[in-house]
């Protein structure tokens, strides 16, 4: 298992949410940079992208445990 899942699976709800909105965040300026002037290391985009899912499924995990 991935070093970031884990520490996702450890989070609790709010955290996961606050998490991905600095997730989507980062990803807004990357694009932006990219579209402006090129990045330095364009994995970084795949990267955010990966860690967005991530999160996603640690929320969904833990929805679908607090409803059982």
């Amino acid at each position: 298992m991935n070093k970031n899942m884990e520490k996702y699976n450890k989070m609790k709800i709010e955290e996961l949410q606050n998490e991905l909105k600095e997730l989507k965040k980062e990803l807004f300026k990357l694009r932006f940079g990219l579209a402006m002037n090129g990045l330095d290391n364009p994995n970084k985009i795949k990267e955010t992208k990966k860690n967005i899912a991530r999160v996603n499924t640690a929320m969904t995990i833990l929805e679908m445990g607090s409803k059982e």
